[in-house]
């Protein structure tokens, strides 16, 4: 039923009300906004999207029309106005992520802002930075690369199906360490760089600074480390670097790799972000991560009511969570991006 339509039918209400002398003819007064619990775009303490109750002012009977009023709040209340925080919507409460960032990239204009500006462990979202060290390094692609007994973590024991010995291209291994975050192929890459792995972190944390990333620190290059910290606004930045890439584009967002490992034996790997396969995305670049320390964490580059948009999630509860967030987050640009049409 259409706002206008439907405040109509309260008017009339509330002047039949007064005309049978249940209502004072005082005016009605609202009351201010509660503070809310989610950080507004200037990265200000956290709040709780603000609610709005209305009381009515020198009525004895004020107290039974204010619980009327409440009652048809929902049906009555008009939709936030754009100008409105994106960040105090209350339909965004429902995020399972801790951090939650939006922004978008040809306006840098921030959407939706919650626990922006603490820097936290961000998990295998470092290969990220990894793969963009790599892209620029301009080495061999078709170089072979080998699988040592260095490569294997030793620290968490993650799985892997690359054993030691298993001898793949550089692209091959830039692609399963973006695609299917293989922690022994991200290890394998910056060893092969030149001066090693000690060389391969400070070109990380260079082009970190180069960047503008001025809360983000690596010490190494898989993610498996929880001193690998950074935010979502200087991960937005990342983004925006790693998406100018075109290897790192296709690798990251393609749905399945196989390669040939041993003796024409195959492996095919998959997608850590199954929203790739949806036709209802348009991701251009995708890196999930995983550590106890940063929870589920979730970055991409997508194209949302045609703009592209970076969205962070970090500290999600679940891998399901993350990707809830993301769609919930998907549904709210859409509908912000309907009414700045109307």
């Amino acid at each position: 039923m259409p706002f206008a339509y439907r405040r109509h039918l309260l008017s009339c209400s509330l002047a039949a009300a007064l005309a049978a002398g249940v209502l004072s003819s005082s005016p009605l007064r609202a009351q201010e906004p509660s503070q809310a619990r989610m950080q507004p775009a200037s990265g200000a303490a956290s709040h709780v999207a603000p609610r709005r109750s209305h009381a009515l002012a020198g009525s004895g009977q004020g107290g039974v029309i204010q619980v009327a009023l409440r009652q048809s709040r929902l049906e009555t209340a008009p939709l936030p106005s754009h100008s409105e925080p994106a960040s105090t919507l209350p339909h965004l409460a429902q995020l399972h992520s801790e951090v939650a960032f939006v922004q978008d990239l040809d306006s840098s204009t921030v959407l939706y802002d919650q626990n922006s500006d603490e820097a936290r462990p961000i998990a295998s979202i470092s290969k990220l930075m990894t793969a963009l060290v790599v892209a620029e390094a301009k080495l061999p692609m078709d170089e072979i690369l080998t699988i040592a007994d260095e490569d294997v973590d030793r620290v968490r024991y993650s799985r892997s199906r690359l054993a030691v010995g298993t001898k793949l291209s550089r692209a091959d291994m830039l692609h399963l360490a973006l695609m299917s975050s293989e922690n022994r192929a991200a290890h394998a890459l910056s060893r092969h760089y030149p001066g090693g792995l000690p060389a391969f972190v400070r070109a990380m944390n260079d082009k970190a600074r180069a960047l503008g990333m001025r809360r983000t620190h690596f010490v190494e290059p898989t993610g498996l480390s929880e001193h690998n910290v950074s935010t979502p606004r200087d991960l937005v930045k990342l983004l925006r670097a790693a998406s100018g890439q075109p290897l790192i584009h296709r690798y990251s967002t393609d749905e399945s790799y196989q390669v040939t490992v041993g003796k024409g034996r195959s492996l095919k790997y998959n997608n850590t972000n199954r929203l790739v396969k949806s036709s209802q995305w348009d991701i251009q670049l995708s890196k999930t991560g995983f550590i106890n320390e940063a929870g589920q964490c979730l970055v991409m580059v997508t194209r949302i009511g045609g703009r592209d948009l970076a969205i962070v999630l970090l500290n999600a509860t679940g891998s399901y969570s993350r990707i809830g967030d993301a769609v919930r987050l998907r549904k709210f640009v859409e509908s912000e991006t309907n009414l700045a049409m109307m």
